[in-house]
């Protein structure tokens, strides 16, 4: 479910909600990410909401992404301690 899908590509309000995310092929996230935060260093492969896939590489922890993905695979997936906002 996309819960921003009515609003601007760019929202600038901060997220409501959160979740830990276990890297899946084939499960999307619960929500459509407004951003996600990467807790340990690695590579993030994740599916965007417009269905291009994309590998973040070299990911440093503590990162904060603000990316709109519908997936985040576990193939391609090195970092750990993920977070989704939305």
């Amino acid at each position: 479910m996309d819960s921003f899908s009515a609003f601007p590509t760019t929202p600038i309000s901060p997220a409501r909600s959160a979740s830990t995310v276990v890297p899946d092929d084939t499960g999307d996230l619960p929500f459509v990410s407004r951003a996600i935060y990467v807790g340990q260093a690695g590579a993030l492969s994740v599916e965007m909401v417009d269905g291009d896939t994309v590998t973040f590489e070299s990911v440093p922890a503590g990162s904060m992404l603000p990316i709109r993905a519908s997936k985040v695979n576990a193939t391609g997936t090195t970092a750990a301690a993920i977070i989704s906002l939305w």
